[in-house]
């Protein structure tokens, strides 16, 4: 083990404290109602896809993130198929989004028969770089009638979707405003950014519609799930409907009038989600005490450094990020072999999009960015209970 790889471990261990066996990148809490909610669906029998619980979740999270309407699903990619179909997205189209993103943002287009276009992204926020998507728009796009089109391809340029990596807000205003110079419509994927603001604005309120995830490793969860927002009162409506496989309302006919989808959320999950959406106040709190002792601890470390929010955001650290030097970037495999080998969890980055085998002949733009930032990411842990386990050791 280098030099290098051991200050690494160790500054990590001085912050989460020493703990017996494996320590997860980041896992679920269940302290407060959770089981008595979830108890309570399955006393009633209410557990399928309709109850009080999904009523209630889609209320809370609105409320919460500051939206008009929020519709429970069963999980972020389906929230994310939905929203571009909702954005107008049609099979043969191209979606715009960052190549440096979870799989499901590509995979959301390829549902709705569009084809992804990859974008680099920046340093500061792992967002989309709002100067080079310009600039690339620039080079490649024109306006006809009203809509964008690809000069290279002939295709309709039909959605940008910026994704908040690791809960670190885009650039969204930026972006937003060159949607609206090109009539593109914005799909925020905010599938990590529950709890994430961009200058005091939740995440989520800038796009036409936006996507949240609630899988078992968020900062919430309700087990499987997700969520569309909108503040678009018919985009809410469309929404409901196409994820209750667009059946028509009847006392007992079964009538559909659209290719619909069977995408809502179970009640019983709904009560899981309900239970945690009352802790995220508390969770969200104890994880910037993480990553403001991680912060503090590599600011000690020479080639490394941790991610902080960008200026004039708030971000959830949903994971914690280091970012190596690029002179360090040699180091990338073995800081994670040695951390995981020592029962601390780290991952890389996501294999970026345009490298997988499905996305290979997909059009782009000049990724060089997110290609050296793919060299250089590591996440480490990150439970908000880890705060915890480190104030109990000292």
């Amino acid at each position: 083990m280098s030099d290098f790889t051991d200050a690494i471990l160790q500054t990590i261990r001085t912050v989460t404290g020493e703990r017996d066996g494996f320590v997860p990148l980041h896992e679920p809490e269940f302290t407060g109602n959770e089981a008595a909610y979830v108890a309570d669906c399955i006393e009633t029998g209410w557990v399928s896809s309709v109850g009080s619980y999904v009523d209630r979740i889609e209320k809370d999270l609105a409320d919460f993130c500051g939206t008009k309407h929020a519709v429970a699903v069963v999980n972020g990619t389906a929230a994310l198929h939905v929203a571009l179909l909702l954005a107008g997205v049609e099979r043969g189209d191209e979606v715009l989004m960052p190549t440096l993103t979870f799989i499901a943002t590509a995979n959301a287009a390829s549902y709705a028969g569009a084809v992804p276009h990859f974008v680099d992204s920046e340093a500061t926020s792992l967002g989309v770089d709002p100067e080079k998507l310009a600039a690339h728009l620039e080079e490649i796009a024109e306006l006809r009638e009203g809509a964008c089109f690809n000069r290279s391809t002939g295709g309709r340029i039909a959605a940008l979707i910026v994704m908040h990596a690791f809960g670190h807000p885009a650039r969204i205003a930026e972006l937003a405003a060159i949607c609206e110079r090109w009539n593109i419509p914005l799909v925020e994927d905010a599938a990590e950014s529950l709890g994430s603001s961009y200058h005091g604005t939740h995440t989520g309120n800038f796009g036409l519609v936006s996507a949240l995830s609630f899988n078992g490793n968020k900062v919430m969860t309700t087990g499987g799930g997700g969520a569309i927002l909108t503040n678009d009162t018919d985009l809410a409506k469309r929404a409901k409907h196409l994820t209750t496989t667009a059946r028509v309302p009847d006392r007992w006919n079964f009538v559909h009038d659209a290719i619909g989808f069977n995408y809502r959320m179970p009640n019983i999950n709904a009560a899981l989600g309900c239970a945690q959406l009352e802790r995220v106040p508390d969770m969200l709190a104890r994880k910037r005490v993480l990553a403001q002792r991680y912060a503090e601890a590599f600011a000690k470390v020479d080639g490394a450094s941790l991610l902080e929010e960008p200026e004039g955001t708030t971000s959830n650290y949903w994971l914690c990020a280091l970012l190596l030097d690029e002179e360090m970037a040699d180091q990338h495999e073995a800081v994670l072999a040695a951390l995981n080998d020592a029962q601390l969890m780290a991952r890389p980055v996501w294999t970026l999009m345009h490298l997988l085998p499905m996305f290979a002949e997909a059009p782009r733009a000049d990724l060089s960015c997110a290609e050296s930032l793919a060299s250089r990411i590591v996440n480490i842990p990150s439970s908000p209970n880890l705060v915890i386990v480190a104030e109990d050791a000292a």
